[in-house]
């Protein structure tokens, strides 16, 4: 897989300065997570979950970078064709890099689904739990060899098809009936902010320090 034609050097160039996030691979996963719940936000829609978020506004290069690949997996998704994987260093990088957005990746489909959905179906706290391991995975220089190198292969083709399982025969709501904007709605009613962060802190993976 090439960066050009992955996708990741157009993210890498757009998204790497988001100082909220830990790099490209994050975003893409919180754009999966939330694709698992809702149809896909609008570019304005975009914005204002980012926004939730402390994210500051995007240019508009990015946005529409964003805006289109969320509209491409939507698509995807109503097709129930899951032939996709999630946007990543190519092998030309080192592995403790491709292991780490690998990790970013699953921390931002957990953070995405949990956004956007406030609940699991009960067959999906198994899937949440896979997905928040891999976030929490800490890469040791020894794991630097074939070794390391398949199993990473094996993590990548196990945790992509998990937004499968995740959205497969959950009907999709819009945005603006999901609970995605929730926090924000509540803040102009003058709720507790607390009540805001409860979506977000329950679904929030372990991180490595």
């Amino acid at each position: 897989m090439q960066d050009d034609i992955s996708g990741w050097t157009q993210w890498q160039q757009n998204f790497s300065t988001i100082d909220e996030l830990s790099g490209p691979s994050e975003l893409h996963g919180l754009l999966t997570g939330i694709l698992c719940v809702t149809d896909a936000p609008s570019a304005e829609q975009w914005q204002m979950i980012l926004a939730s978020l402390n994210i500051p506004s995007l240019p508009d290069e990015a946005l529409r970078l964003l805006t289109e690949e969320a509209e491409d997996l939507a698509h995807l998704f109503a097709e129930e064709d899951y032939d996709f994987f999630p946007i990543l260093p190519d092998d030309e990088h080192g592995l403790a890099e491709r292991v780490q957005a690998l990790a970013d990746w699953c921390a931002g489909v957990v953070l995405g689904f949990g956004l956007a959905s406030g609940h699991i179906r009960r067959d999906e706290q198994e899937w949440i739990e896979h997905l928040q391991d891999v976030a929490a995975v800490e890469f040791a220089d020894d794991d630097d060899d074939e070794e390391g190198e398949l199993s990473y292969q094996e993590l990548l083709e196990f945790v992509r098809l998990v937004p499968a399982s995740l959205s497969v025969g959950r009907q999709k709501v819009a945005v603006d009936q999901s609970t995605l904007l929730n926090h924000m709605r509540m803040a102009a009613n003058k709720l507790p902010e607390h009540a805001a962060s409860e979506v977000v802190e329950m679904y929030t993976p372990d991180r490595p320090s």
